[in-house]
């Protein structure tokens, strides 16, 4: 017979480490096909992030395609995606450290097809028959300035790129048609973000390759596009929000047609390129993946008929779903397993897991499986999240106590998150810490109503969700109202840094990245969100008023509890003066507060020691803070001014 030991909430020994997250886990991404081989591309921390592309090849063989210290990763709009196209066993792929455009034949080493200089590149599509690549350019002014972005050719045998259609602030997923005669592609302009207002535009590809006249299919203000894509037949299909929510659509001759109308989301935000939530099974369906409650399905659309039929399967996340030779190959996540790149047989309906982010195997007795819950909030309305109790077979807590909480705000503040299988949940809550993660006003999967929440009222809506999830768990009886921690990075740091500024709610918090200084953030970020807040907040100058009066920066005053701050030192995004600043202020105010730089970090940390040091640095924050001893010992970090 077996006892469980008794011991505080938080001091409960755990099997999953913070090495383990760090050094165990890839980053799956960009599932492409070509032919009978399947893609996908792997950030790996124990590379230092690097970013490589794998090929399965129809023999079942796996095997690494770009070699070090090749990273196929490219910082269009900052955050990327669409980084690598593989087309006739050939790959074409953006290298990091130098932005160029490289393709690798096979049994060569990559070699450069454009020229150095001040462009990125991203989001390729193959043009065969004139032995040329269709994508997106992002030109960097040596002076400094705004980047303009295009589309641009480039011959798939090296060469300057050439413009093909310029003027718009910003472009996004060229598509040609299958008899490369057409040319469709995202545009969208200041101050919009793609999921506000992005158009979708359709050209005839003229006999000398460029572009005929081009008309606007669909989008605009209140109804933005995404994911064109051409079935096998020639008809052009896209995600468009008429009704409110994301759904299918299609352009026959000149009139657009809904597919299959449902209350539920078959978008996703325009973050990266390359994204893709459904694909042809041939010229008669699609396979798809839908949110509905913040949840994922699978499902399978007759286009003939419209009807939708569930696809059996276990997987709560789908993303970068592709179809070709009878399977849908996608990456796949569920409560209780972590991300993969799946293959599903369509004739037999049979998964197989190709690759998995982590080979880790858990047992399920320290397994907590996420409960959606939905709680009241602001002005009569109703937030939803994802609730994972303290869970741990070899640990039960003291008679009479409840367990520490720890609120997670996603980034975004237009993103999500979602019930699958996290490490980084786990970590938390097999060491005895109850974890909310919230999809506060403004997160996606919802429809554009509860999205729109967050217009001109960031720092508001998203503060009061997560201080109202909190303080609903803790009026339950599910956690202890005295030890409710709240964290979260870049956006999900804001909203982090503005709940420790603006509520009485936490007693201490952890910002990755965050944001402290809106006026700042408005002056100093990136092209890609650079007006971002022109609709989160209000237009600046304009209404600085109101970037000051949600500043934590500019409210220290009003800040008690104890902060640390993780903070790349190369981030573009959100740059290391946002997180210096308000150390500064903590540190002269008398706040306890702790800060850990990382040299040569960008907006996210990939490198394995640093994804460590921040995770075991964050719990050793929380022990110090609310009186906790760790089971394992951790490098100490460095907390000024804690008594």
């Amino acid at each position: 017979m077996s006892y469980l030991t008794v011991a505080p909430y938080g001091a409960w020994r755990s099997p999953i480490t913070a090495e383990m997250i760090a050094a165990g886990a890839v980053r799956l991404g960009q599932v492409q096909l070509d032919g009978a081989d399947i893609y996908w591309a792997e950030g790996r921390p124990t590379e230092g992030g690097r970013v490589v592309v794998v090929r399965r090849a129809a023999d079942g063989s796996v095997a690494d395609v770009n070699p070090p210290p090749f990273n196929a990763r490219t910082r269009v709009h900052e955050y990327g995606g669409g980084s690598y196209l593989p087309h006739a066993s050939a790959l074409y792929f953006a290298n990091f450290a130098d932005q160029r455009l490289y393709r690798q034949d096979p049994g060569a080493a990559p070699r450069p097809l454009t020229p150095e200089g001040p462009l990125r590149y991203a989001d390729m599509v193959m043009d065969a028959a004139r032995a040329r690549l269709v994508c997106v350019c992002e030109r960097h002014p040596p002076a400094g300035g705004e980047p303009e972005n295009f589309l641009a050719v480039v011959p798939t045998s090296g060469g300057e790129p050439l413009p093909l259609a310029r003027g718009r602030d910003f472009y996004a997923a060229p598509r040609l048609s299958p008899d490369g005669a057409w040319l469709v592609w995202m545009a969208w302009d200041h101050p919009h973000m793609p999921w506000d207002a992005a158009e979708l535009w359709l050209a005839e590809v003229r006999a000398d390759g460029s572009l005929g006249e081009a008309r606007m299919v669909a989008g605009g203000v209140g109804d933005s596009v995404c994911m064109p894509r051409w079935s096998p037949d020639g008809t052009l299909y896209f995600v468009a929000e008429r009704t409110g929510w994301w759904n299918l659509y299609r352009l026959r001759g000149a009139a657009v047609e809904a597919v299959c109308p449902m209350e539920a989301e078959f978008g996703v935000p325009h973050w990266v390129f390359g994204l893709s939530t459904y694909a042809f099974d041939g010229p008669g369906a699609i396979v798809c993946t839908y949110t509905a409650g913040g949840v994922g399905h699978l499902a399978r659309i007759d286009l003939a008929t419209g009807a939708l039929s569930a696809v059996e399967s276990p997987f709560r996340e789908v993303d970068s779903l592709q179809v070709g030779g009878g399977a849908a190959v996608f990456l796949g996540a569920a409560p209780d397993r972590g991300r993969a790149v799946v293959r599903l047989d369509l004739a037999t309906g049979a998964f197989e897991v190709l690759r998995r982010a982590s080979d880790v195997e858990l047992d399920p007795g320290y397994i907590s499986v996420a409960q959606p819950v939905e709680f009241p909030t602001a002005g009569g309305l109703t937030a939803h999240g994802f609730f994972y109790p303290p869970r741990n077979k070899d640990f039960a807590a003291p008679e009479g106590e409840r367990p520490p909480l720890l609120v997670m705000s996603h980034g975004g503040p237009t993103g999500s998150t979602s019930p699958s299988l996290s490490l980084g949940v786990q970590y938390w809550t097999s060491r005895g810490i109850a974890v909310l993660d919230v999809n506060y006003g403004g997160s996606t999967g919802y429809g554009r109503a509860y999205r729109e929440r967050l217009r001109e009222r960031w720092g508001i809506v998203d503060v009061d969700d997560c201080c109202n999830g909190a303080r609903w768990l803790a009026a339950q009886g599910l956690v202890d109202s005295e030890r409710m921690a709240i964290t979260g990075g870049s956006a999900g740091g804001y909203t982090t840094l503005a709940a420790l500024t603006f509520r009485d709610v936490f007693k201490a918090g952890a910002s990755y990245y965050g944001v402290g200084d809106l006026e700042a953030l408005a002056r100093d970020t990136h092209k890609f969100e650079s007006r971002y807040l022109d609709g989160l907040v209000g237009p600046y100058p304009e209404r600085r008023d109101l970037y000051l009066e949600r500043s934590p920066i500019h409210h220290v005053s009003a800040l008690e509890c104890p902060v640390v701050f993780f903070q790349g030192l190369e981030d573009a995004v959100v740059p290391p003066n946002q997180a210096e600043a308000m150390v500064a202020a903590l540190r002269a105010k008398g706040v306890p507060v702790a800060y850990v730089p990382f040299p040569g970090e960008q907006h996210g940390f990939r490198k394995a020691e640093n994804i460590r040091r921040a995770l075991e640095g964050e719990i050793y924050f929380y022990s110090r803070v609310f009186g906790f001893e760790l089971a394992d010992p951790v490098e100490p970090l460095e907390i000024e001014n804690l008594p």
